[in-house]
């Protein structure tokens, strides 16, 4: 396969990863005690940090936010939506980076997704940190760690298990991926 043919391989599958960001949230919004804790948008972007690399993968996190409130008015802009922004970037950048880095093994799919995940919560903290200097709204250590560990478990644990076998199942659908380092 040319590098033109994987060039659009690529843009068309993280147009795809974007259109999930926007569908996903509808999905779990319909489970009133936990779909916000399943962190619907957080699986497009991670995966396609897997599958398209972390250039492609940063942009479609830090755009997907912004283009969800634009369209449908969620998640709230500030601060909300920006600090998702830069948190999603962050996560598509790094498991995009790390699975390219790393040798093609199984535990790595896990390695990189947790480096990501962590990674993605940090810049969420730094990012909440900075806005609450514009916003004059408390963000504490206790917020921090609520926002970005506690509620967030039922989300951690879906990815842990549903990312890994996904990237597994691609790798085995799309040679390329598999190959490319």
């Amino acid at each position: 396969m040319n590098t033109n043919t994987i060039r659009i391989q690529k843009l068309v599958l993280t147009a795809l990863c974007l259109a999930l960001c926007m569908v996903l949230p509808f999905l779990t919004g319909q489970i009133p005690e936990i779909g916000n804790m399943l962190c619907p948008m957080h699986i497009p972007v991670l995966l396609c940090g897997f599958i398209c690399g972390p250039v492609w993968a940063a942009g479609m996190g830090a755009v997907a936010p912004l283009l969800r409130f634009a369209l449908f008015g969620m998640p709230p802009l500030v601060p909300t939506g920006i600090a998702m922004c830069f948190e999603l970037a962050a996560y598509g950048a790094v498991s995009g980076l790390l699975y390219a880095k790393l040798p093609r093994r199984t535990g790595n799919i896990y390695v990189a997704l947790l480096a990501a995940m962590l990674a993605g919560r940090i810049v969420w903290g730094v990012v909440r940190v900075i806005l609450t200097g514009v916003t004059s709204s408390a963000f504490t250590w206790a917020a921090f760690l609520s926002g970005a560990f506690t509620t967030a478990i039922p989300g951690i644990i879906l990815h842990i298990v549903l990312i890994p076998l996904i990237v597994m199942a691609l790798q085995r659908a799309l040679p390329w991926l598999k190959s490319t380092k």
